[in-house]
């Protein structure tokens, strides 16, 4: 008797036509980025730095020397759409705002760094450390919740992008949340990623429902 053939993958299987790509820019720094403090959905939604709007050029270049971007989704965050902003004013291109591809919501962590977390509210912290469903203090948003509703962007997108390639600019939990979907890993690969501010990555879909993530933290551009 012969065995079944192996399920069907990206690049092994038969011809499943243009896949749907996302190429997801994380925002440039913020006056919070170097300081490491949290800065997510709640907190006090801070703009672009002088060296975040310098990579968000540098991006811009980047992404119009590839030419394979046709459209830019944003987070309605404000360091978003200026980073957004800057690449589709390049490409001769809109931005659509999308709010689930906001951050996650820090709760009253919003602002401090992971130190002075650590100090003021460490049961809350290490629960959230082990667990997906946990919440940060004060009502945060837990990864589970987060993973939820950016997965219901990300197929509101693919329906509505079907076979182009797509701009996201968003932030650092929806970009690896895409990232671990796509690679089907469990919620603390989080963890285990490491996502600069203004770097590129990629996933493609296709149309057999496979995904394969193509680039993670791409920084090339920000260093020619």
């Amino acid at each position: 008797a012969g065995t079944a053939a192996p399920a069907a993958r990206p690049g092994w299987g038969p011809d499943l036509g243009a896949p749907t790509t996302f190429v997801l820019l994380r925002h440039g720094e913020t006056p919070l980025t170097p300081e490491k403090r949290f800065s997510g959905s709640g907190g006090s939604d801070p703009e672009l730095s002088a060296v975040g709007r310098q990579q968000a050029a540098a991006a811009a270049e980047a992404l119009a020397a590839r030419g394979t971007v046709q459209a830019v989704v944003a987070s309605p965050l404000r360091r978003c759409q200026e980073t957004a902003a800057a690449v589709a004013d390049r490409l001769g291109l809109g931005v659509r705002t999308d709010e689930g591809l906001r951050e996650t919501d820090f709760g009253a962590w919003e602002g401090l760094t992971f130190a002075e977390v650590r100090e003021r509210h460490p049961e809350d912290l290490d629960a959230w450390l082990a667990s997906a469903g946990a919440r940060p203090t004060g009502g945060g948003e837990s990864f589970e919740e987060v993973a939820r509703r950016v997965a219901v962007a990300r197929d509101r997108l693919l329906a509505r992008y079907a076979g182009r390639t797509v701009l996201l600019v968003t932030h650092v939990t929806p970009v690896k949340t895409l990232a671990r979907l796509a690679l089907g890993a469990p919620a603390e690969a989080l963890f285990r990623m490491e996502l600069s501010a203004a770097s590129l990555s990629a996933v493609a879909y296709y149309a057999d429902g496979n995904a394969s993530l193509r680039l993670l933290n791409d920084t090339g551009h920000l260093h020619p």
